[in-house]
């Protein structure tokens, strides 16, 4: 069992726009009637939340089960990951060489996921990181390096909806409309 969720995260939102964003994005969301606009207790590890709205199902891509929980809005610097689990590897933005943690018989390859902790670390602090590529060594910005199965994101916004069904291509698409066609990434996780 557990809890499942889905974080549409802003790639090009900024520190000093993400307020603004944010309720542009919230605007739409209750417009569109997929969330409503006052807060309940309806968020797992939030004191409050936006609960589902009349309309969530146009959010989604099949209505198999109504959402449970609502939608929180992170608004500073995050480290937005997918929950349970690690990922497997990272791509480097340069040369498209893998950083593999694992082998494949999922047995932790020594010292190469300590440069992007500390990376990671890095970045949650200070909003600037960079790792050397094991491949071509280069340096590459954290937030440009590629994930298995897109675990980590990092940025500003994050529109976080707890226990909802799969959402709808067409979904997606809109919100980063309202966003003013911001490049936005779904991920997708389980507590």
């Amino acid at each position: 069992m557990g809890n499942y969720f889905q974080t549409v995260v802003d790639l090009d939102a900024t520190h000093a726009d993400a307020r603004t964003l944010a309720d542009s994005g919230l605007d739409w969301l209750v417009r569109e009637g997929i969330v409503r606009a006052e807060l309940t207790d309806c968020v797992l590890g939030a004191p409050s939340g936006h609960p589902p709205g009349p309309s969530w199902a146009k959010a989604v891509g099949q209505e198999d089960w109504e959402p449970s929980d609502g939608l929180r809005i992170e608004t500073s610097r995050t480290v937005f990951n997918c929950g349970q689990g690690e990922p497997m590897f990272a791509v480097c933005p340069h040369c498209a060489g893998r950083a593999d943690f694992y082998t494949d018989r999922l047995e932790e390859i020594e010292g190469a996921w300590e440069p992007f902790g500390e990376a990671i670390s890095d970045w949650s602090d200070t909003g600037s990181a960079a790792v050397a590529c094991p491949h071509c060594r280069r340096p590459g910005d954290l937030t440009a390096w590629t994930w298995s199965d897109d675990y980590f994101a990092f940025g500003y916004l994050g529109f976080e909806f707890w226990d909802w069904p799969d959402f709808g291509p067409g979904f997606i698409e809109g919100l980063s409309r309202a966003l003013g066609g911001h490049r936005t990434v779904l991920m997708e996780g389980k507590l």
